[in-house]
């Protein structure tokens, strides 16, 4: 009378082997975070030349948006999406750093708090960058460094770029080196939104519908911008210089 319920927990070993996974980011924070990365590539990889410029400006512009997106759903989203939890890693510095001073020995500080202040800085400093990066930007566009005297504008804006490269390289390094040094990947929660481990989900309504609306109003904008230039968002003559460059070097 054993035999047969020893057969069947046998065969549901695997399923009960599973590890739980959790949700822990929802679906709109995961595709702003995308949304921004891709929008600061194309932006930054447009920056040179003349033929790309609407280009770079459209995904400037895309850029600012998505950061009122982020504020607006910080300020009434979800409790895990809010800036309040920002600011509450941020104002736990000074404290940290004090135990920092009064430990014993390195393996007594809590390196794990340090970890989410640093990510917590950077994401603060990335947003805070947005609006200074967007206006130099508005201003070089539309010159208004001939009446403001000199390029300054434009220089600010490309130190400002330049500043906002190296805090994503950071945070970048930062997320590699912690995934090496816990084996395990630090970014797969901001891309499937779930992490491995007992406990409850974090996000109880994932909103998948907000995320689609943000997406699609991100290629409505494009579309639209496309519609509005004669040229296009690259101009003719930037898709057919490349297409010349490549065919000049195979022919060397």
């Amino acid at each position: 009378m054993n035999a047969q319920p020893t057969r069947c927990s046998t065969g549901d070993a695997p399923r009960d082997a599973a590890a739980p996974r959790r949700l822990v980011t929802d679906a709109p924070t995961r595709m702003f975070h995308a949304l921004f990365a891709l929008s600061f590539l194309g932006a930054y990889l447009s920056a040179d030349g003349e033929h790309f410029r609407l280009l770079h400006v459209t995904l400037g512009y895309t850029m600012a948006g998505l950061l009122v997106f982020r504020v607006l759903y910080g300020l009434f989203g979800p409790r895990q999406a809010g800036l309040g939890l920002l600011w509450r890693k941020l104002s736990g510095a000074p404290a940290w750093l004090r135990s920092v001073r009064s430990a014993p020995s390195l393996s007594s500080i809590n390196w794990r708090q340090a970890q989410n202040l640093l990510m917590a800085l950077a994401v603060v400093a990335l947003l805070a960058m947005v609006l200074p990066l967007t206006l130099s930007g508005y201003g070089t566009y539309n010159d208004w460094g001939d009446f403001l005297g000199g390029d300054w504008l434009e220089d600010v804006h490309e130190f400002i770029g330049e500043a906002f490269l190296f805090v994503v390289l950071a945070h970048l390094a930062l997320i590699a080196g912690l995934s090496l040094l816990r084996r395990k990947n630090q970014a797969l929660p901001m891309l499937t939104g779930r992490v491995a481990g007992p406990g409850p989900s974090l996000v109880q309504n994932n909103r998948a519908w907000l995320a689609a609306g943000l997406l699609l109003a991100v290629l409505a904008y494009g579309a639209w911008e496309w519609q509005q230039s004669p040229n296009g968002l690259v101009t003719a003559q930037a898709l057919s210089s490349l297409t010349a460059g490549g065919d000049h070097d195979h022919d060397d």
